[in-house]
């Protein structure tokens, strides 16, 4: 089953289960991906679950930023809501890596590119996003690869 297709059978369950809330957040990550689709002109053939994955690790990003933002400016309680709807959508993400395999992972490119410094931090990046996809967020991948290029490179 594709992903589209476990959100659309998540969503049901969740309607039939009296869980507005998922419900509605499993509705608004349909109307994005539709969205993601007539923009991209994939409409008729739909997009690919990595290419779904991407969207939604897009929106966890854009929780993320809304919870910085109500914590900072005193409302808990928004940042709560939208924490929720990301724990939701992360559930159709891969299993998320841990800083050491990130780390292991960004060493053996450094090392396999045999680059260093600052300026090949968006080589390494890209390299390392090729390899791992959605299973690492991208934040926490550029934080890596800045403390291993600026240490001189893997060691």
């Amino acid at each position: 089953m594709s992903l589209k297709d476990t959100i659309q059978e998540d969503l049901k369950a969740a309607l039939l289960a009296g869980d507005r809330f998922t419900g509605d957040t499993l509705r608004n990550i349909k109307a994005a991906i539709l969205n993601e689709e007539v923009a991209s002109g994939k409409r008729d053939e739909g997009l690919s679950d990595e290419e779904i994955e991407k969207l939604i690790a897009r929106e966890i990003k854009k929780r993320k930023e809304s919870i910085a933002l109500y914590e900072s400016n005193g409302r808990p309680e928004l940042a709560e809501d939208e924490q929720k709807e990301a724990d939701v959508l992360a559930k159709y993400l891969p299993e998320q890596l841990g800083e050491d395999e990130i780390d292991k992972v960004v060493k053996e490119k450094i090392t396999a590119l045999g680059v260093g410094g600052p300026s090949a931090m968006g080589q390494v990046i890209g390299a390392v996003k090729q390899q791992l996809g959605n299973s690492a967020d991208g934040a926490l991948i550029a934080k890596i690869v800045k403390q291993n290029l600026d240490q001189g490179g893997a060691k």
